[in-house]
């Protein structure tokens, strides 16, 4: 018996087939810059389902069109390929590369974060009734998310110009229009070097920043009513010369990872540790820190690790087009906001191109052992991405 999710659509999608094939991008592994075979299990999908054009661009992204009857506007679905690792010492009862099906759960590192959803937008694309359809459906499988979000999604939007953009992160089958950004700040203090038989000769790098450390966690951060509130967290502390022989270290770094709200700034994160009275007599230094990423293809990408929240307002017509579309697709989304940075930080945050986040899985349910994806929200969530094609781009004639 066909389920009201695959009669939703004049073409009825192939569960099977989605299954399946989420299952061998889930048992291909994917680190973040060795992304190169995953894509081209990707490429070779799309191909087959009849996408109008396929190719790979310069950072190794995989991009699908699929083109309406009509020329319109053109809506971006963007799900990313690489994966975290399996962190060391973890134990899974599954195995994280085997995309095994038990009692109606996918298992594996990336079916929720977020190979699940990538299957489910190429699924949609290719089963959506074109002739209905004015504009362009574009497909983007992402690389390098995980440590640069948005740097891989650029290119691909400096590429295609899209009208909108839906990306694919676990949201509980909500309907998501913010997000929280990220910033990494990088502190440093710089003390001098002595014999540790003579440290009242030096000056302890390691004492000053655990003065400017104990400082910096008494900053008191703002809330948001959707995204919730903004944190500060401590992630490194290292010491030089490491290890340290005999003598006193005369450099210390430490890295916080600053989750940030809409309307910060650079030079607000970095000033709210600056300013600090208390510091004012100490040597430290606080930067926004620099990253240097190299995809699978040989491009390097840069960034300043600066990634901005955003929101885009419940009233939007992009947000309630896509509500009713899944409405009308069987779901009952709310509306709600990503606590984690998203490659909408780009899309909307720097970009401003009117974004949303729908996805399967929850928050929760990435990063973490035993990984597994629901195969009910897999159909759910391809027809949901089908209903918001159809509000969106559906033809009023």
């Amino acid at each position: 018996m066909l389920s009201k999710y695959e009669r939703y659509s004049k073409n009825i999608m192939n569960r099977q087939a989605l299954i399946e094939f989420t299952q061998r991008l889930v048992q291909q592994q994917s680190l973040s810059g060795e992304e190169g075979p995953v894509i081209q299990i990707v490429i070779d999908e799309m191909k087959s389902l009849g996408y109008d054009k396929v190719w790979v661009d310069e950072n190794g992204s995989a991009i699908g069109i699929i083109e309406g009857a009509s020329p319109g506007r053109t809506i971006l679905f963007d799900a990313h390929t690489d994966t975290v690792g399996i962190a060391p010492g973890s134990v899974w009862t599954k195995g994280p590369f085997s995309g095994e099906i038990i009692d109606g759960y996918l298992y594996g590192r990336g079916a929720v974060d977020m190979k699940g959803a990538l299957a489910a937008m190429i699924y949609a694309g290719a089963y959506i009734d074109r002739s209905k359809i004015e504009g362009r459906i574009i497909v983007s499988a992402s690389v390098l998310e995980e440590v640069y979000e948005g740097g891989a999604l650029k290119t691909v939007m400096d590429a295609i110009k899209p009208d909108y953009v839906v990306i694919g992160e676990s949201s509980n089958l909500n309907l998501v229009h913010g997000g929280r950004g990220r910033a990494e700040i990088h502190l440093e203090t710089i003390g001098q070097p002595s014999h540790s038989s003579s440290p009242q000769l030096g000056v302890n790098a390691v004492h000053l920043m655990m003065k400017v450390i104990e400082q910096v966690e008494k900053i008191k951060l703002n809330e948001h009513p959707s995204l919730g509130p903004a944190i500060l967290a401590l992630t490194d502390i290292i010491s030089e010369p490491y290890p340290g022989y005999s003598v006193i270290p005369s450099r210390c770094k430490a890295t916080y990872d600053r989750r940030l709200l809409t309307g910060e700034t650079m030079e607000d994160v970095l000033g709210a540790i600056t300013s600090l009275p208390e510091l004012k007599d100490i040597p430290f230094n606080a930067v926004i820190a620099q990253g240097e990423h190299h995809a699978y293809t040989g491009a390097t990408l840069t960034c300043t690790k600066f990634f901005p929240a955003w929101e885009l307002d419940a009233k939007h017509p992009f947000v309630q087009s896509a509500l009713v579309g899944l409405q009308k697709s069987g779901l009952a989304p709310q509306l709600s906001a990503y606590r984690f940075c998203t490659n909408a930080a780009y899309s909307v945050g720097t970009a401003g191109v009117p974004t949303i986040g729908f996805g399967p899985g929850k928050e929760a349910d990435a990063h973490v052992v035993d990984e597994r994806l629901s195969l009910d929200e897999l159909e759910k969530v391809a027809s949901g991405y089908m209903g918001i094609v159809q509000a969106v781009l559906g033809s009023k004639k």
